[in-house]
């Protein structure tokens, strides 16, 4: 009886502990992406479209970028891959890739919007 009784303890305390180790094990598997995006010369394009699409699902979050041009996105799952580019009055900048095995938790990333392209 009293080996039952501590193995019934035992159960009752991992399962207390479980919702805490839950949210810990989340925020160590997240990261942000963050940056600016900058027309050929260098200078901040405001309301530029910001995409970041995620390899696994295919969803696609976006962003305006603001007065500066800078856009952010976090909670980034870091087991996926994720592709990030900029658009503004029909022009794109280049696709870049974020990968899953590039085990940063921040990018600051610039997005070249080329006025030719």
């Amino acid at each position: 009886m009293a080996c039952a009784l501590a193995l019934l303890c035992s159960l009752s305390a991992a399962a207390s502990l479980a919702p805490m180790a839950a949210p810990l094990m989340a925020q160590q598997a997240q990261r942000v992406v963050q940056g600016k995006v900058v027309d050929g010369s260098g200078a901040a394009l405001q309301g530029a479209t910001v995409f970041l699409k995620d390899s696994h699902s295919l969803a696609v979050k976006s962003y305006i970028a603001s007065d500066n041009g800078s856009y952010r996105f976090g909670q980034l799952d870091q087991s996926v891959d994720y592709q990030i580019w900029a658009e503004k009055a029909g022009k794109k900048s280049a696709v870049k890739t974020i990968s899953s095995f590039d085990n940063r938790k921040e990018f600051d990333i610039t997005l070249k919007i080329e006025n030719g392209k």
